[in-house]
């Protein structure tokens, strides 16, 4: 291997020396530990860590860096306290995550650092929400993001260049060209022979480097960021190097040739660099034995630290107050003598131009949400109003834009996300699922996002935008999931979910957007999430429902002059169980209707909690009234056929009759 000192120092090339020194060393006790049976796995970077000490040292310390496992030389060269960082190896509550995480799934916001999760991809978005807060922050800052040669065949991987290309932002996009994703080989993985030919696919450069060789490495991040800082754009950088070791220990490396270890393994980065140190009268023998001296002593001192503390015990408690980031609603009452009657759609329209103008920090993002003014016509006119920086189109990659909401968050920014159509959520499931809802868990990393989704049936759409899909997400600890049914609440849950810093998936239904109106008063207010409504009073039954069932169930219920107590839920996590609890005491008999399927939807929920909490008061079984177990048909008398709003006279009668 050979070295190019070019203008460097010889201080500059002894601090990449002890960058490699010290995460190769912890390495080597990891392990040992290992074998002893005292950390229970590990995912080696030998021969690897050149790439991520050459990137970490060339960037700026508060240049955010998204890390995968095989980058322990990132969290050290960002000067992590070992004995927090083995405390975290460990599952230590004193570790960054509480015990949460494992080795190296967890981020570290005063370090810069953002915590990967396993699915890989998805931090590819992540990086190009920080990258977009720093070109409208205008601040200079680049964001590196990792990835396997393997990871690079994801979806996330392609939207994200996609999105950083379509937009100027300045990512790093690092591939770490290792050979093998796990067991399988390079050339089962990708027919390209090198990453950078992918480069003008995505109409952005792209460069090679021996990823082994740390000035290198160094030199290239170094010209390169430099360059991006002056004019932002992305950067796809390729790494050549090689797996030494199992992707995890335990995998071993069987089914790698050996004469391809014994070649790459002549090419070790630390050895190499030391050698040529050693040979350039930079480094001696006696200088060197003080170094791995003294980062022994640091490593024994953590390890010391971290095997003395005690091992977690467990309080419920504290888990649940961490599952979202502490917020303590503020009432903001509507000033009632200044209504005006509103469409549902316009309601929600001004709502988001009073959030966009209260939040100067806040993005919008989503499909023809810009000159076209969105396919429901929501945000038109937000564009002429607060520029384009903040009111954004995006490519068709749902995935990639909702990670990319989770990154304006980490840098202080609210993110809105409007979903096309709710249907097409699926193509950003795991962004929400994994990242948006557990970033606070996981990290103490809150997610300032709200997803919008115009959601239901009724309006002959068919089976991919018609789907009621709120069940998905009310299982999911970390979401807040939202769904008004009135202009009123329409406008005021909106505003408060853009004060929340927890992600809150918001749903609209789309046939009540132009055919239901009311008094919206014409302030900013508030309306509380987590608080039913109650629609009307009555005596005979309790319907608690939301959404489109609040009109079902009034217009029955009129029509039939039944004396019906109905409960509009408004929130659906979390939902209100005193209001729930409140009008089961008083009628004692439950129908509980929704539009979503019948298996698996909120309605059998919330009937477990009345059967578990409150049986004593109940005169006759919970009923559930719900729309079919099929996919939403296309046909009007199909689609009628299938909706709960049928079956709901029938459903009544059973409960009044019991």
């Amino acid at each position: 291997m050979k070295f190019d000192r070019r203008q460097y120092s010889n201080d500059i090339l002894m601090h990449l020396y002890k960058g490699l020194l010290k995460p190769r060393m912890i390495e080597d006790k990891m392990l040992i530990l290992l074998r002893q049976g005292r950390v229970s796995k590990w995912f080696s970077g030998i021969g690897q860590e050149a790439i991520s000490v050459g990137l970490t040292l060339a960037l700026n310390n508060d240049d955010y860096i998204l890390p995968m496992h095989r980058n322990l030389a990132v969290f050290t060269c960002r000067n992590m306290e070992l004995g927090q960082l083995f405390a975290q190896f460990q599952g230590k509550y004193e570790g960054f995550s509480k015990g949460r995480e494992r080795s190296f799934h967890f981020g570290s916001k005063p370090h810069h650092i953002v915590g990967m999760i396993s699915h890989l991809g998805p931090q590819n978005g992540v990086a190009d929400g920080i990258a977009l807060a720093n070109l409208l922050q205008k601040n200079n800052k680049v964001t590196a993001v990792f990835n396997g040669d393997g990871g690079t065949s994801q979806g996330d991987f392609h939207e994200s260049l996609n999105v950083a290309a379509v937009w100027d932002l300045p990512v790093l996009f690092i591939v770490e060209n290792n050979g093998y994703g796990l067991s399988t080989p390079s050339d089962e993985q990708f027919r390209c022979r090198q990453f950078i030919d992918k480069g003008i696919g995505y109409g952005m450069e792209a460069y090679q480097v021996d990823g082994n060789n740390i000035i290198d490495v160094y030199d290239m991040v170094r010209n390169l960021t430099e360059s991006m800082r002056k004019k932002p754009r992305p950067v796809l950088l390729e790494c050549m190097t090689f797996r030494m070791r199992g992707h995890e220990e335990a995998s071993g490396t069987k089914y790698v040739p050996k004469e391809l270890i014994e070649e790459w393994s002549k090419k070790d980065p630390l050895v190499n660099f030391e050698n040529y140190l050693k040979d350039n009268g930079i480094l001696t023998e006696t200088l060197n034995e003080e170094l791995k001296a003294n980062i022994k002593k640091e490593i024994d001192a953590g390890l010391e630290y971290a095997f003395a503390l005690p091992n977690i015990v467990p309080n419920s408690a504290n888990e649940i107050a961490d599952v979202y980031a502490p917020y303590t609603q503020e009432d903001k009452p509507s000033n009632l003598a200044v209504v005006q009657n509103k469409r549902l759609v316009d309601a929600l329209a001004e709502g988001m131009n009073m959030a966009m103008s209260k939040h100067d920090n806040l993005v919008l993002m989503g499909q023809d949400i810009a000159e076209y003014g969105g396919v429901f016509k929501i945000t038109e006119g937000l564009l002429e109003k607060y520029g384009k920086a903040r009111v954004r189109n995006t490519p068709l990659c749902e995935s990639a834009i909702i990670g990319t909401s989770l990154g304006l968050s980490i840098m202080g920014h609210k993110a809105m996300v409007e979903m096309q159509f709710a249907d097409f959520v699926t193509c950003g499931f795991n962004q929400i699922i994994n990242n948006l809802a557990k970033s606070h868990y996981r990290w103490a990393q809150n997610a300032d996002v709200v997803v919008r989704m115009p959601t239901g049936a009724g309006v002959g759409a068919g089976p991919f935008h018609s789907q009621s899909n709120e069940a998905w997400f009310t299982h999911t600890p970390g979401l807040k999931v939202v769904y008004p049914s009135t202009p009123e609440d329409a406008k005021g849950l909106l505003l408060a979910a853009f004060e929340d810093p927890n992600p809150i998936m918001f749903f609209e239904h789309k046939a009540l957007y132009r055919t239901i109106t009311g008094d919206v008063p014409a302030d900013y207010y508030t309306t509380p999430i987590g608080k039913a409504r109650t629609v009307r009073e009555g005596k005979a039954c309790s319907i608690i429902t939301y959404g489109a069932g609040v009109h079902w169930a009034t217009d029955y219920v009129t029509e039939h002059n039944i004396d019906a107590d109905i409960i509009d839920l408004r929130t659906l996590l979390p939902y209100d169980v005193d209001a729930i609890a409140a009008t089961v005491k008083k009628t004692n008999r439950v129908l509980l209707l929704h539009e979503d399927c019948l298996t698996g939807g909120i309605a059998g929920e919330i009937a477990a909690y009345i059967s578990e909490h409150l049986f004593e008061h109940l005169d006759a079984p919970v009923v559930r009234c719900a729309s079919m177990d099929t996919p939403v048909p296309f046909s009007v008398e199909l689609e009628n056929n299938f909706l709960a709003k049928h079956k709901l006279g029938e459903c009544l009668d059973k409960l009044l009759e019991y």
